[in-house]
């Protein structure tokens, strides 16, 4: 019976399809900062060993967004919470009690 090595020809075209969709969901941009802002970009590109600045602009800009995301979920957990009935609150309240007493070693 004759094998091939058809692994690395999967791995292959499984690595290229993900290079290439990574590269085909960047658009590049040009964008005027100042001195002080590159100087700080170039700053942050070496602490973190980054391979460009355009990756630690990246960083950034994801960080920020994903902070925005998770205020608005917090906002809308709140908004939930606040027009959630009193009796109800106090029986979830208890429910929760009732669940840290039946599992006092979780971590909350």
């Amino acid at each position: 019976m004759e094998t091939f090595p058809v692994w690395g020809k999967i791995n292959g075209m499984i690595k290229y399809r993900t290079v290439e969709r990574k590269t085909a969901l960047k658009a590049k941009r040009s964008f005027t900062l100042s001195p002080e802002s590159i100087d700080f970009l170039e700053a942050l590109r070496k602490k973190r060993q980054s391979h460009s600045t355009s990756a630690v602009l990246e960083e950034i800009l994801q960080s920020v967004r994903r902070g925005q995301e998770k205020r608005t979920v917090e906002r809308a957990v709140e908004d939930f919470y606040d027009s959630v009935p009193g009796e109800e609150t106090e029986e979830q309240a208890r429910w929760g009690e009732f669940a840290m007493g039946e599992f006092p070693n979780e971590v909350a």
